[in-house]
């Protein structure tokens, strides 16, 4: 049984989770998302370097209202946790970042130090969805505002051949972080093809407890494919979820390990100059990773006597269920939930089963503003279940104070 509240020490194990009993789901988003949407433009491939399309004012973007982050900063903000960001590099110099917030990093392609700038984007974007500190002026933040940012360079434009990753940088990129004592490792483009080079540094990555955290490919060229190190034994593999609850990652496997948010998100942009700047809206599985990532790093900096088996088992126990039999092919054990992977006690009790009239993606609601729960159980027990949440999110919050809990900075 899974109890929300303070976790107990030393809980959990190495071996992957099965199926629990929660009938827990995402549902109907569509309005809000809509609403959201509207604000910021859909993407285009842009003519140069990535630039700021704007400020986001209009509400918390449809992930945000999933995820709800302001539910689990009183517990953990990810202070203290370096998180490495293994894609484009990532421009230090847009407002939401704290200043030093984002270190120099590492650029692979050019074999010098220094990772800050990032002319694609994708990195800064990425690193936005785990490290953006709340600030006045948007209502956009990361899930993870606490954490260092360590970025990492070892690709470049290649947002028409993803496939081309060259697996050897990657793998030196890999070897970067390591020796940079990071905690946390998100692969923003995965490699298509599988070397020896690379599973050995996926090999050290794990060996030195740390969390490895990889997308699932997508895309039309992408199905059938297998990607790394999202593949390899150890990694924490995400899948991709849109708002309407259906899978935009076309890889599937039994490896795969939770899914997240991919479809029609805004983070941070690169270019800004200094100041606050937002990008457009986004479709890209490869984000959600970025989710998971963010809720390794607060449950690294909450636990930190945690092991990286320990880590994964904890985010693909609270996750919520998908599948009939507990895995779904490509969403892996459910959608990840920060605040339940944090604040869970008895995950080290062994899962329950699925009942037989579970379903794949049913319908919840979400409350577009509010920081609520977003996940909802069938009508019939949603208003227990509210208010047991209530009353557990009260008594989690009386405890931490009692005990003279302070959050981490953002």
């Amino acid at each position: 049984m899974i109890r929300l509240g303070r976790p107990r020490r030393g809980a959990g194990a190495a071996a992957r989770p099965g199926p629990t009993g929660s009938r827990l789901v995402l549902g109907a988003l569509a309005g809000l998302v809509g609403a959201l949407a509207g604000a910021l433009p859909v993407a285009a491939a842009p003519a140069g370097c990535a630039k700021p399309v704007g400020v986001h004012t209009a509400g918390n973007p449809w992930a945000t209202e999933l995820l709800g982050p302001r539910r689990v900063w009183p517990l953990s903000t990810g202070s203290g946790v370096r998180v490495a960001v293994l894609g484009t590099g990532v421009d230090a110099r847009n407002a939401q970042f704290r200043p030093g917030q984002v270190e120099d990093g590492r650029d692979v392609l050019l074999n010098k130090d220094g990772a800050t700038d990032d002319c694609d984007g994708r990195g800064t974007f990425a690193a936005g969805l785990i490290a953006a500190r709340p600030h006045d002026e948007t209502t956009f933040a990361g899930l993870a505002p606490g954490v260092s940012v360590l970025p990492v360079r070892y690709t470049q434009t290649t947002r028409q051949n993803d496939g081309a990753v060259d697996p050897g940088r990657l793998a030196a990129a890999i070897d970067f972080a390591v020796a940079a004592r990071a905690r946390v490792i998100y692969v923003v483009l995965p490699a298509i093809r599988n070397t020896a080079q690379l599973r050995a540094a996926t090999a050290r990555a794990i060996a030195a407890d740390i969390v490895l955290v990889s997308p699932a490919a997508s895309g039309v060229r992408a199905k059938g494919a297998t990607s790394y190190p999202t593949a390899l034994p150890g990694v924490l593999a995400v899948g991709a979820f849109g708002p309407d609850g259906a899978a935009t990652s076309t890889e599937s496997g039994d490896y795969i390990g939770v899914a997240a948010p991919g479809r029609q998100l805004l983070s941070l942009s690169a270019g800004a100059d200094g100041r606050l700047g937002h990008s457009p809206t986004v479709d890209d599985p490869a984000y959600a990773a970025a989710y998971v990532a963010g809720t390794a790093a607060l449950l690294r900096s909450y636990r930190p006597e945690l092991s990286t088996a320990e880590v994964v088992r904890r985010i693909e126990s609270t996750a919520h269920r998908t599948a009939v039999d507990g895995h779904h092919p490509q969403l892996g054990w459910g959608m990840v939930d920060p605040y339940r992977a944090v604040a869970a006690e008895g995950v080290e009790d062994p899962p329950a089963a699925v009942g037989a009239s579970a379903q794949p993606v049913a319908a919840a609601r979400a409350n577009p503003g509010a920081q609520v729960d977003p996940w909802v159980l069938p009508l019939a027990l949603a208003g227990l279940v509210a208010a047991l949440l209530l009353g557990i999110g009260t008594a989690v919050a009386r405890r931490g104070r009692d005990r003279g809990w302070r959050p981490g900075g953002c």
